[in-house]
């Protein structure tokens, strides 16, 4: 019942910082991209080397940044409160950040729920005309995002299942993030 009351939000990149830096795919150590896809799909993710993240294009270094596509990297603060307030949620990845001192992280949902309110989002499903059969009904896009959320149960942080380019936090975690000032995020409630 307690999910019922909470408030989420679909956390991203805010876009619109004047001067900001853009961060781009991750290499491993001998310069090789590295598949950001297994970051994004709300489970762990094994990684056997420190990464490093190339920045595209210099500018304001943020706390909170997509690189390549919806890859969460996060400075060290604000990884620190996501290990506080979600700690069985998140999994937190060392990586360098070309020419940055400060430390910073990649940040992995490690919950997938299905929660999608299908009725409440605009909801597009791919079909047979779309020419990719083993998409067909699976969601090709979602307007407007509205969770079920008497599905969510504890969770702080997660990925929609069927729609895992969205993060989705807690009202706590957006109210601490706004807390602290972090720089880089925008939300959208869900």
């Amino acid at each position: 019942m307690e999910s019922m009351s909470k408030r989420f939000f679909k956390l991203a990149d805010n876009v619109y910082v004047p001067h900001r830096w853009d961060l781009g795919t991750p290499v491993d150590h001998q310069d090789r991209q590295v598949d950001d896809r297994p970051f994004t799909c709300g489970t762990p993710v094994p990684i056997t080397s420190r990464l490093r993240i190339p920045v595209e294009n210099a500018g304001k270094p943020l706390d909170f940044t997509e690189a390549s596509v919806g890859l969460p990297v996060v400075h060290v603060r604000v990884a620190s409160m996501f290990a506080e307030l979600a700690p069985d949620d998140v999994q937190l990845i060392p990586v360098d950040v070309e020419g940055q001192p400060d430390q910073y992280l990649i940040l992995v949902a490690k919950r997938l729920i299905r929660c999608i309110d299908e009725q409440a989002s605009r909801i597009q499903l791919w079909t047979h005309e779309n020419g990719v059969p083993d998409m067909v009904g699976k969601y090709f896009s979602v307007r407007d995002l509205r969770i079920d959320r008497t599905q969510v149960g504890s969770a702080q942080v997660f990925r929609p299942e069927g729609w895992t380019v969205a993060l989705i936090v807690s009202g706590e975690i957006k109210d601490a993030l706004e807390r602290m000032g972090a720089t880089g995020v925008r939300f959208q409630e869900v």
